[in-house]
């Protein structure tokens, strides 16, 4: 301990001046901010936040911080501390100016550029204090360096020094940290400048489970009664898998944690089986969610594969006349996280957010694997309900694999002519066809006639189809229903879905307004979330609109909403002719004029795009709603059902 100590005081040391290397100029931000913050809306303005606090995930990174503290001012300004060394305060040789105003004045101006600051650093860009100071109408800063008594600050407006650096006061001598409070500028953030608080908390709360033991608070004063949140995980990602499980069944109590270093690359992977029929895989690269995946996660689930099936073998478990378990096969019910710290990551991906080092690959399967396979002779009993659960899941897969062919071909459907199957539309574009999927062969009939024929296809569903959080893949592609959706969509299924194979770039789930459609419409939403999360990421399915009554008076006709709306409808009619009111119980009792009109017409109609903002937070509600597990659901109904008139997921 005491030779960590003396390293550490040696590293505090060389952190100077010379460590900040100047790249570029600031010039073009204020101009093109999107280039260096992806956007100007209300995800570019959270990402001024994540800027600043990467640099103190940056020293928690370096074995210096221990602790971030988030603030929302009442003005939505925000504040990030930390306990870091505090940013060098010393004359920077290359500017001549002092390191402070270095950061905060010029593009790519920091410790992590040139490697004589960080070995491993966060965030994606590394553009940092100077374009968070770029964008905002004002930002001051405050340093204390330890064994320096000197409180240190300055401020900028518009990104331009206002106040030098200057000594506002003396501290103790053991004293570190960096404060930085910035607000946003309303020029550059026209949509809003309003923080999101779940949005703030989320991220927070990722960020403490990627760097165990570091403490993050967030606070937020501008409700009436303040709120405080803390999150610390002295388990790191062991936590975040926890988390994740929380309220499903698992198969054994604790997940498996793994952590190791090969060559400058630390990888950290955690993971616990559960009875689903689903996995939940998360990986992340120097605390970025890497949602295209990369290097790192093909050595994870190369390993995963490799030592199950070796575990497998050399037990009996699986036949010498057997087939290897797939992949596929392995990862059903998994629940993992795969983080790894890369001292020179590359990004590759249309976001730019796929690990493309081929070293992140080898750290990751030979560490995982190593002790992953320990773990396995060490505890006989899990390793065997892990192999058993992919038997299950691998014979369930070749009973499925006939289904999963028919769902390849869309000419697999050519049954336009049979009741209740697909009405296709003349043109072959995709980016102008629509596939209603609609209850019931009624209302199916009654959009057959109504629809336009070129842009616009028709699948009837009969009843409610198969819960896909309770069913296996077998099951599921046994399903007629979901089968012809499936082929109707020509994108294939699960691990061979292709989004841009999709015959219709809009999916419009078409039901009731009653307790029976929101229920079809859930069941449908959960399968696209499942085995379809692709379409909904790109923007391709929405929900109709079908209106609960029409008015007449005379010849003036009004398609109604909601109770409420007829009621004010009602009140601004003269007193005669006395208006004949219909009340439309489901969309059977729409003749195809009136569901062209109201529900079909792209001039006319309303549809609701589904969106995927919070992946994580959707996952865990499909599973309390539509999962096995009852209490959590009873619990979420008991809480909420005196406040929600119709639930949308």
């Amino acid at each position: 301990m005491a030779e960590d100590k003396e390293l550490q005081e040696e590293k505090a040391k060389e952190y100077d001046a010379s460590q900040i290397q100047v790249l570029e100029g600031l010039e073009a931000v204020r101009k093109r901010p999107g280039m260096y913050i992806g956007s100007t809306s209300e995800q570019g303005l959270h990402h001024l936040v994540w800027e600043i606090i990467d640099n103190g995930i940056d020293e928690a990174l370096a074995g210096f911080a221990t602790e971030i503290n988030v603030t929302v001012e009442k003005d939505n300004s925000i504040t990030v501390k930390d306990n870091g060394r505090g940013i060098p305060v010393d004359i920077q040789k290359k500017t001549g100016r002092p390191a402070l105003e270095t950061v905060f004045t010029v593009l790519h101006a920091g410790g992590k550029f040139g490697g004589g600051g960080y070995k491993v650093s966060g965030g994606l860009h590394g553009v940092g204090a100077s374009v968070v100071n770029a964008l905002s109408t004002s930002l001051d800063v405050q340093v204390t360096r330890e064994g320096d008594p000197n409180i240190y600050a300055m401020d900028f407006k518009l990104g331009k020094v206002n106040t030098a650096m200057h000594v506002i006061g003396q501290t103790g001598v053991h004293e570190h940290g960096t404060t930085v409070h910035f607000v946003p500028d309303p020029d550059v953030f026209t949509e809003t400048t309003v923080y999101n608080i779940k949005t703030l908390t989320t991220r927070i709360r990722e960020l403490a489970f990627l760097n165990k033991g570091l403490k993050i608070t967030i606070d937020d004063k501008r409700p009436e009664e303040p709120t405080h949140e803390e999150f610390h995980y002295v388990g790191g990602i062991k936590h975040y898998v926890e988390y994740l499980n929380k309220g499903k069944e698992v198969i054994f109590p604790e997940p498996i944690y793994v952590e190791g270093v090969q060559k400058g690359i630390t990888v950290e992977v955690a993971l616990q089986y559960t009875n689903d029929f689903h996995s939940n895989l998360l990986t992340f690269t120097n605390n970025i969610h890497t949602y295209e995946g990369g290097t790192h996660e093909s050595g994870f689930k190369t390993a995963l594969t490799r030592v199950i099936n070796d575990y497998a073998r050399k037990t009996g478990l699986l036949k010498d006349n057997e087939s290897n378990l797939s992949g596929e096969d392995v990862r059903e019910g998994l629940t993992a996280v795969v983080s790894v710290k890369h001292p020179d990551p590359q990004f590759e991906g249309q976001t730019k957010t796929k690990l493309g080092n081929s070293d992140a690959r080898a750290a990751t399967d030979k560490i995982f694997s190593e002790v992953f396979s320990k773990f396995m002779l060490e505890n006989p009993t899990v390793a065997k309900e892990i192999v058993n659960k992919g038997i299950l899941a691998s014979k369930a897969r070749v009973a499925a694999k006939r289904a999963r062919e028919v769902t390849r071909k869309k000419n697999g459907l050519e049954i336009s002519n049979l009741p209740g199957k697909l009405a296709d539309n003349t043109s072959k574009d995709p980016e102008i066809s629509e596939l209603f999927i609609v209850e019931g062969d009624s209302a199916g009939g009654s959009a057959k006639q109504g629809r336009s024929r070129l842009t616009q296809a028709i699948l009837p569903i009969r009843g409610k189809i198969l819960n896909v959080e309770k069913a296996s893949l077998d099951r599921i592609l046994a399903n007629e229903e979901i089968r012809s959706l499936f082929t109707a969509l020509g994108t294939g299924f699960g691990e061979d879905f292709d989004v841009e194979k999709a015959n219709y770039h809009k999916l419009i789930i078409m039901t009731d307004a009653d307790v029976d459609g929101a229920h079809i419409r859930t069941l449908l939403l959960t399968l696209f979330y499942r085995f379809m999360r692709p379409m909904i990421e790109k923007g391709y399915v929405y929900i109709a609109q079908p209106p609960l009554y029409q008015v007449r008076q005379g010849k003036m006709v009004r398609y109604i909403d909601s109770d409420e709306e007829l009621d004010e409808v009602l009140a601004q009619l003269p007193a005669s002719p006395k208006p004949v009111i219909q009340r439309y119980k489901g969309l059977g009792e729409m003749d195809a004029e009136q569901l062209w009109e109201t529900t079909m017409d792209p001039e006319k109609r309303r549809l609701l795009r589904v969106q995927l903002s919070d992946a994580e937070e959707a996952n865990g509600i499909f599973e309390m709603l539509m999962g096995n597990q009852v209490g959590p659901r009873r619990q979420f109904i008991e809480e909420n059902a005196t406040f929600v008139d119709n639930l949308d997921v």
